[in-house]
């Protein structure tokens, strides 16, 4: 780290509080401070270049220079850099973008609602169910259903339908009655000799018996993202979607869909809810709704969700929720700027077939001591690390070797982001061929690097 009094390293750890960072470490650890970006790379702010492996946060499909982007931003900051959407007022940007999402959407959707980030998105669904069971006269109807090691988002209601305990010690849940099922990961949590279909079948089961123990007239909706994404990349397991819905049909639950990894290619289709067959009530989007460069989330709804929120608020008189910037215009020109690249560069295509190159070279390193699950769909994928790949454990401490393998990565120029005891990938829907092989022999290296500093013995291949 840069100890200069005056260095921006310095400025930092006197200013600023980091998320999802150690406060005590920073003070000593300092910041990598990323200068500028160029397509799948980032640089510092001394000329290193890294693999941006996780394209930010799971979010930056467009690579970190596209002057489109830059010129959405512009042109529209010029005609008009903000407008709200509250009591009847609108802007074409917000309009477009509503009926182009609307229009996008795999199944039918009949309105789209604006937030600033998937956490508040996650926050106004959950609202709006409660508002709608209210409407229909079910006060009751109000318990939610979510899966272990799910990642729903931070802010107070949706940080209670996140399943990971680092989002939950030391701070108060407010939200009653959230029901945890077992995570859908099916190296971890299946039985001995359980395929992926019983695996699934069990699920389903203790889905539908919690439902009956609480009472199917008390529950009102399931969130659950298409692939897990912060909780370990869980890829479902086969069958798994369409027992679940089943369920959640048999017992008229509504269903969430968190697209705000999967959305907009990142599964090899637009919509994780397309690669899965998953039928939502409610779809909550962000991340590359707008590659990030600039806060924008959306959800839409369909008219079974729509119709009773819509007499509820005739009948109060108005839908009292929404934020300043719901539908900002810059950013809702950008997102429709976004989408266009997308499609017209057929990225969503580019991340099948990049994500296939990928999972086969991460498959090629199965051998490799350190490494006990290669798992993935589309262009996301995660490698569960080991130190006895028998009994599928790693260093005493969790997330010890995760934080290891991380920081060899990182020096070797590669950013990834390590969850527990696994490595995720997430790399830009541009990303090419080359760069994949460039990304895997870093990661090749990371691993090399660790295995060499483990004390002896400590591994058993």
């Amino acid at each position: 780290m840069n100890d200069k009094p005056n260095s921006i390293e310095a400025r930092d750890i006197a200013y600023h509080l980091h998320p999802y960072t150690n406060a005590k470490k920073h003070l000593e650890a300092g910041p990598l401070v990323i200068d500028r970006g160029e397509g799948i790379y980032v640089f510092d702010n001394n000329g290193k270049r890294y693999i941006e492996a996780m394209a930010g946060l799971w979010s930056v499909g467009v690579g970190f220079n596209e002057e489109r982007l830059v010129n959405a931003a512009t042109e529209q900051m010029k005609r008009l850099p903000y407008y709200h959407t509250f009591t009847h007022k609108s802007h074409g940007p917000v309009i477009e973008l509503a009926e182009k999402l609307v229009g996008m959407a795999p199944v039918p959707m009949s309105k789209a609602f604006f937030t600033n980030s998937g956490s508040e998105a996650i926050d106004t669904a959950l609202k709006l169910i409660w508002y709608r069971a209210n409407a229909l006269g079910q006060p009751e109807r109000k318990k939610i259903i979510v899966r272990n090691r799910a990642y729903h988002g931070v802010t107070i209601a949706a940080a209670c339908l996140t399943s990971l305990p680092a989002n939950h010690r030391s701070f108060d849940l407010i939200v009653p009655d959230v029901l945890r099922m077992t995570c859908p990961h099916h190296w971890r949590e299946a039985l001995p000799g359980e395929s992926e279909e019983d695996f699934a079948t069990r699920l389903a089961k203790e889905l539908e018996d919690t439902i009956l123990a609480e009472g199917p007239e008390t529950i009102a909706a399931f969130f659950g993202e298409p692939v897990q994404g912060a909780g370990g990349v869980v890829v479902p397991p086969a069958t798994y979607w369409q027992k679940v819905q089943a369920v959640l049909r048999k017992y008229d639950i509504l269903l969430v869909a968190d697209e705000v990894i999967c959305g907009f290619g990142r599964t090899g289709t637009m919509f994780g809810s397309t690669t899965y067959g998953i039928e939502p009530d409610i779809m909550v989007m962000s991340k590359q709704l707008s590659s990030s460069y600039l806060p924008a989330s959306a959800l839409m709804m369909n008219d079974r969700v729509f119709g009773p929120i819509m007499e509820e608020s005739d009948r109060i008189g108005t839908l009292g929720h929404g934020y300043t910037a719901s539908g900002h215009p810059v950013a809702a020109a950008v997102a429709l700027e976004n989408l266009k690249i997308i499609e017209e560069r057929d990225l969503v295509g580019n991340a099948a077939a990049m994500g296939r190159r990928l999972r086969d070279g991460l498959d090629a390193l199965t051998d490799h001591p350190l490494v006990g699950e290669v798992r993935g769909v589309g262009l996301i994928a995660a490698v569960e690390l080991v130190t006895d790949r028998e009994a599928r454990t790693a260093l005493e401490t969790p997330g010890a070797l995760g934080a290891l393998v991380n920081a060899h990565l990182q020096e070797a120029g590669l950013i990834s982001r390590a969850m527990t005891d696994a490595i995720a990938f997430c790399p830009p829907l541009i990303i090419t061929e080359g760069e994949i092989d460039e990304l895997l022999s870093l990661f090749r290296i990371g691993l090399d690097k660790t295995l060499a500093a483990l004390p002896k013995g400590s591994v058993r291949a």
